[in-house]
């Protein structure tokens, strides 16, 4: 029999679940089977929880790196009811972002407004191109029927609802073969009309020729209603997770990065049993979850040679999504002076998007003046009680290739010359772009910090400063991704290359991992709640705030002038 030698542990203790990696992912799933009196320790490498959604200050002021809007939030819709049923929403309050614009394509010259409400906006559209009428209807329809026959499979409880399923997802299971750029084509012929209804591209990282289409519709589907920025940033998310897991008697550990998961290799299938950690300690678990994408987990944390044929090759053929560079700026400037609002900003020139998403991916950033495509949001617009009086903050977004960075590979925390130089050219390379969108913004820098592939895979691990996990191309998303229990008896995987991508899909995949676990339905563990309720306010009108609301505005502001 294969023993490890047990060295001390932490605390002393075993555990029912040790989660690898603190993602809204592994959270949820922690907030679940600890609700269920199991023993959870999370362990994170990075100093703070959270992943993608923890928030950072630069000299106080905040900002997130992976949570610029959510979705579907409103009674009875699949976010609120997340967090509802989790037991957190009371913790939590969201704005709605500009419900006349919650995005705003900046296409070449042209501009298009999202609102909010589905029927205004295809309504908005059939005005801009009257020619394309019923097609806009039509291919507005499709999108909206796909979209909800996603959520139905969630909610198969019964058998009879699993021989129903087929014919309640029609839509589905007929255009889920084909990519964006085919369906749109069968519907769409205007090109202007097909960049703006493709210009949410960005939320997975894919052009459309490589998308696939019911997974574009789900994006444009999870808002529907209208984008939603969390108060507090990110880390308002992250804070009532860790907190409804210690209230529970979990444990949290930062700054504790694992070096590998034990396995018991004596029986007929390998067994997970715990974890060492990079200081040699080792933790055992009855079970463990890995947070971390399906590179981390399997070729560093387990290692090849513990691996099937079959899980070997599908990991040598796996395809992990694009990387980004993140501008993160604070400007004294009246930014709505300047013509921004809540909504975010699309930034791209009036081209096809196939080509746009090549040349982001080039491996010469300095080839070009400009950056192909931007994203660009106002983080004190979208949460009114960040705003000091004074300053903005700003969070500008594009992707590119990792191997533009190749040559950083190797960078410690103390970076180098070379490096730092090449965040400063394309930090003005960033600019560029921005003055054409706020004007003389670089006259009203007050502090910038640009994030990189690098800053990625330090603070995040993510193979290859990916920002999606798996690449969402038809060969790793729905029957085709990787599954929440592995090959590994007791090893449970969760996370954004599981069930689905973004702060409400990853943190759906914790549920159903914890479910996985529990033996039980994923409904069964974040069930509506009488006591629970996510606050909604409207970011762009603060006349029905609460008196605590309003305070908390005048203190930020009263503290800045001081």
């Amino acid at each position: 029999m294969h023993v490890i030698k047990e060295v001390k542990t932490l605390d002393n203790k075993t555990y029912d679940t040790i989660i690898i990696g603190s993602g809204v992912g592994g959270l949820a799933a922690a907030i679940c089977l600890s609700r269920a009196g199991q023993k959870i320790l999370v362990l994170e490498q990075h100093d703070v929880p959270g992943g993608w959604c923890h928030s950072f200050y630069i000299n106080g002021d905040r900002f997130t790196p992976g949570v610029h809007y959510v979705g579907l939030v409103g009674e009875g819709l699949s976010t609120s009811n997340l967090y509802e049923g989790l037991g957190i929403a009371n913790d939590l309050v969201f704005y709605r972002q500009n419900p006349d614009g919650f995005e705003h394509c900046w296409i070449g010259e042209e501009r298009f407004d999202y609102p909010a409400d589905f029927k205004t906006f295809e309504n908005r559209l059939i005005e801009r191109f009257p020619q394309e009428k019923n097609n806009i209807i039509k291919y507005l329809k499709l999108v909206n029927n796909v979209g909800h026959q996603l959520g139905l499979i969630s909610q198969i409880n019964s058998l009879w609802e699993q021989i129903i399923i087929p014919f309640r997802t029609k839509h589905m299971g007929k255009y889920s073969p084909f990519s964006l750029k085919r369906v749109i084509g069968w519907h769409i012929k205007d090109p202007l009309l097909k960049r703006i209804l493709n210009i949410q591209f960005g939320d997975h990282g894919l052009a459309p020729a490589k998308a696939n289409f019911v997974l574009h519709s789900a994006i444009m589907y999870h808002y529907h209603v209208g984008g939603f920025y969390p108060m507090g940033g990110g880390g308002a998310i992250v804070k009532a997770m860790t907190n409804a897991i210690k209230s529970k008697g979990g444990l949290i550990k930062t700054s504790t990065p694992v070096k590998r998961i034990l396995l018991d290799k004596a029986g007929k299938k390998k067994k997970a049993i715990g974890i060492e950690l990079t200081t040699g300690e080792q933790i055992f678990a009855k079970r463990i979850i890995s947070n971390a994408d399906p590179g981390i987990t399997y070729q560093k944390l387990i290692g090849k040679e513990n691996l099937s044929l079959k899980l070997n090759k599908k990991l040598d053929k796996t395809k992990y999504s694009c990387t980004s560079l993140m501008l993160f700026l604070t400007v004294d400037l009246d930014v709505k002076k300047a013509g921004m609002d809540s909504g975010n900003i699309w930034h791209m020139p009036n081209r096809d998007m196939d080509d746009l998403h090549d040349e982001m991916q080039t491996k010469n950033l300095l080839k070009d003046k400009e950056f192909p495509g931007m994203f660009i949001s106002c983080t004190t617009l979208k949460d009114p009680t960040s705003y000091n009086g004074k300053h903005h903050t700003i969070e500008a977004i594009t992707f590119i290739n990792y191997d533009a960075f190749e040559d950083f590979k190797n960078e410690k925390i103390e970076r180098s010359p070379s490096y730092l130089k090449f965040k400063e050219q394309l930090i003005a390379k960033f600019l560029i772009t921005l003055e054409k969108v706020i004007p003389s913004i670089s006259d009203h820098i007050v502090q910038k910090e640009l994030g990189t592939p690098i800053t990625n895979k330090h603070y995040i691990n993510s193979t290859r400063g990916g920002v999606y996990g798996t690449e969402k191309s038809l060969k790793h998303i729905g029957p085709f991704a990787y599954k929440s229990k592995s090959e590994i008896e007791n090893l449970y995987m969760c996370g954004a290359s599981i069930v689905s991508h973004g702060v409400t899909g990853a943190s759906y995949s914790g549920v159903q991992t914890a479910a996985s676990i529990l033996g039980c339905h994923q409904n069964d563990l974040i069930k509506p709640s009488n006591e629970q309720h996510l606050r909604v306010f409207e970011a762009e009108d603060d006349s029905n705030y609460p008196d605590w609301i309003s305070k908390k505005i005048k203190i930020k502001r009263s503290r800045s002038i001081k």
